[in-house]
């Protein structure tokens, strides 16, 4: 694979079999020495990867696990998740959108009518190639839905181990995709509690008002909770979503989410009513309004979560 450096430009072919050992440790990035000018730089490691189509050393390793979820409904969820799966996709990424609402959204986002999903995967009555559904290409869904009420209360009935039921039905998925993103509903109840004891990164869409911002406080609280017993679990990603520059009220509620969360803010995701209308014609941003800034928005959004400077370009 290439490492080209930034000073000098120079080109560096370097083995894969170098680099290996580090993809899946958590570690991100790795610091390179240019042979030609001495210049120390650091080299991401998704982006290394994916520049150079090594997918198949990536495949080895268990998928990226991203659940997008706040208690509070209304803030972009589901086209948060929607968009960003797509938009990975997109880039030439493997991604399985899970769908954990009742409400099951995604699905009629990406104008597919799923005939099974994540109930038959839970309650082991399908197969995980049975319950999933191929989206787009490089993009499959596990749809949501009604049915997932029955599910909690299997779920709650369990006396031991029910917070891992979810973790128990997706382990076999898990190598086979590079990103899991896992749209998720309202509230808290025991399959949140299941996504969380599941996923390792969390991403928080965050309405630019003062209720959704309230909800981030109280949220975060709970999830500190989460993390006493699993540690894997931790908050990547805030995306301050409906960002309407025409007013003041969201660019001031912006500013002090910079404030407060600098480690976690991503650009936001503007206001554009094409996100509202997107939906109705089955289609992600990226397909129905390719040159609109919420589009731009979005692909912004896939670079940081992928690491992937050059994705979507």
């Amino acid at each position: 694979m290439i490492i080209i450096c930034p000073k000098c430009s120079r080109k560096h072919n370097v083995s894969p079999d170098v680099v290996k050992p580090y993809i899946g440790t958590g570690k991100k990035k790795l610091t390179a020495t240019c042979k030609s000018c001495k210049h120390r730089f650091p080299v991401l490691l998704d982006a290394l990867f994916a520049q150079n189509g090594h997918s198949e050393t990536i495949k080895k390793f268990k998928a990226r696990k991203i659940c997008v979820t706040l208690s509070k409904g209304g803030v972009g969820k589901t086209t948060t998740a929607v968009n960003l799966g797509s938009g990975l996709a997109l880039a030439g990424y493997k991604v399985l959108l899970v769908d954990t609402d009742t409400q099951g959204q995604s699905g009629y986002m990406l104008g597919r009518k799923p005939v099974a999903g994540l109930t038959e995967l839970l309650t082991q009555e399908l197969t995980p190639r049975e319950c999933i559904l191929e989206a787009r290409k490089n993009l499959w869904l596990l749809g949501g839905g009604k049915s997932l009420a029955g599910v909690k209360r299997i779920i709650d009935r369990k006396s031991f181990g029910a917070e891992w039921t979810l973790s128990e039905a997706m382990a076999s998925l898990e190598r086979e995709y590079d990103f899991i993103i896992m749209d998720t509903s309202p509230g808290w109840d025991q399959l949140i509690v299941n996504v969380l004891f599941y996923a390792t990164e969390v991403l928080v869409p965050v309405a630019l008002e003062v209720m959704p911002l309230h909800g981030l406080s109280e949220f975060l609280k709970s999830l500190g909770s989460i993390q006493k017993y699993r540690k894997e679990i931790q908050l990547k990603y805030i995306v301050p979503t409906f960002l309407d520059n025409r007013i003041k009220g969201p660019q001031n509620l912006y500013a002090q989410l910079k404030k407060l969360y600098p480690e976690y803010i991503c650009p936001p995701i503007r206001y554009n009513e094409s996100l509202s209308e997107a939906p109705s014609f089955g289609k992600s941003i990226f397909e129905f309004a390719p040159g609109s800034t919420a589009s731009a928005d979005y692909r912004q959004l896939v670079r940081k979560v992928s690491l992937n400077e050059n994705a979507l370009v």
